[in-house]
Formats: C-alpha cells, structure tokens, sequence
C-alpha cells in the first residue's frame, strides 16, 4: 500500500508537471503520461482543499455560536 502524500507535495509534483508540459520538451507520450498524472493530482488537491474549507467553516461557526451564548 503506497502511503499518501501531503497536500504541499502533491502541488510541488503539480506544479513540476505543468513545468514540463509548458516547455514543449518532452514526447507526446510523456506529455499524456505527464497530463494524466496532473490530472490525478489535480483531483487529489481539489479535494484536500475542500476537506479545509469544510473544516475551516466548522470551526468559525462553533466560533460564532460561542460568541451568541
């Protein structure tokens, strides 16, 4: 089982990616391949991001709820 890697490095190998794939330098296959493998991080950062917001919007309202009472 491979382990999950964090949000910050799961951005740094996207960010790496799109590096390759604006150069113009690699084959067509290495740009699928590399595309592919974006889109995938793409998908896993959206989701880590959505996850904080949730949280983030959890606890300001547990804020605003002791700020009532």
């Amino acid at each position: 089982m491979t382990e999950k890697k964090s949000f910050e490095a799961s951005l740094k190998e996207l960010e790496l990616i799109v590096s390759k794939l604006e150069s113009g330098e690699v084959s067509l296959k290495e740009s699928l391949d590399n595309f592919e493998k974006g889109t995938k991080l793409y998908k896993e950062c959206k989701n880590e991001l959505s996850l904080a917001e949730k949280r983030i919007a959890k606890l300001t309202e547990s804020l605003k709820e002791e700020e009532i009472d």
